[in-house]
């Protein structure tokens, strides 16, 4: 009883979603929606325009920190111990060794956007 109310609910909470969805009004277009995106400079300009690597550092950080957090989430299963406090103390350390690298890279003036 309890798993066919559970599926009633999702599939009216589908059927409810999926039709706001189709009804809702369609946003109508304007020039500065249909540009696309080049990072700030002019898309109709030349594409010979010194880029700053600025944005290369700040993209590398990010998979950088954003890589080592998906590794870190599956930790205590792929530990697979049964004492919690020895994975509390691995967890414990890439915590603090990403916490250390932002630091540097904070220090360092890596972070700064203006030159």
């Amino acid at each position: 009883m309890k798993l066919l109310t559970t599926i009633s609910m999702i599939l009216a909470l589908v059927l409810i979603l999926t039709t706001i969805g189709l009804w809702a009004p369609q946003a109508v277009p304007d020039t500065e929606k249909l540009s696309p995106y080049e990072c700030g400079f002019d898309p109709l300009g030349t594409a010979r325009l010194p880029f700053s690597m600025r944005f290369f550092l700040v993209a590398i950080l990010f998979l950088l920190f954003d890589l080592e957090i998906a590794l870190l989430l599956p930790t205590p299963w792929a530990m697979g111990t049964t004492n919690p406090t020895t994975t509390l103390i691995y967890t414990t350390t890439i915590i603090t060794l990403l916490t250390l690298g932002l630091i540097y890279e904070w220090t360092q003036g890596g972070l700064d956007w203006a030159e």
